[in-house]
């Protein structure tokens, strides 16, 4: 059986830190760009991928051309995006990280549905070496979609900016994912 290698990159630093970021579209600083660019290399990645958010396109855009794709954007924290944790009832938070399906953030996405988005974006994938420039959120909800980790598992992954996950994928398994490796 044959397979493919999938790089996933969390976008390098951003501007605004210590947030909720999800929808919110900020950009992402010089040495994030170019921390992303230095892990991209050695990859021999044929395909580049990015989410539609600034800040992992523009990292993206400095490794090569992506193709953008939105579904592999960050889980929406609806009225909580660009919020400070401090901003945030602390029970209504808590109760988010601990079941982020039944308590998802007001306005926002289910935990749910960004592992059943992202699981559909690496479904539509041509099997070929590729890297995908995304978010923190879409790393884990792919770590839940290809190895079957509840998200409290995947969640304690610690994915820096710029760091890498690699994946080696097999078609016609339903959970196709092995971790390779973790470079930040």
């Amino acid at each position: 059986m044959t397979g493919f290698t999938l790089h996933l990159m969390r976008h390098g630093a951003p501007e605004l830190t210590g947030r909720m970021l999800g929808r919110t579209d900020c950009d992402v600083t010089d040495a994030g760009i170019a921390a992303c660019v230095a892990n991209a290399t050695g990859l021999n990645a044929k395909c580049l991928i990015a989410s539609d958010l600034r800040r992992a396109r523009r990292c993206a855009d400095a490794i090569g051309t992506p193709v953008v794709d939105a579904r592999w954007r960050e889980l929406d924290f609806g009225d909580w995006d660009g919020l400070a944790a401090a901003e945030i009832d602390a029970d209504a938070l808590g109760r988010f990280w601990q079941d982020p399906d039944h308590h998802a953030p007001p306005g926002g996405e289910r935990w749910s549905a960004l592992v059943e988005r992202v699981g559909a974006a690496i479904a539509a994938l041509v099997p070929q070496p590729t890297l995908v420039v995304t978010h923190g959120g879409a790393m884990r909800a792919a770590l839940a979609h290809l190895c079957g980790m509840s998200h409290l598992q995947a969640w304690a992954f610690d994915l820096p900016c710029a760091s890498v996950l690699t994946f080696e994928l097999w078609a016609g398994t339903p959970r196709r994912g092995q971790i390779r490796g973790l470079r930040a």
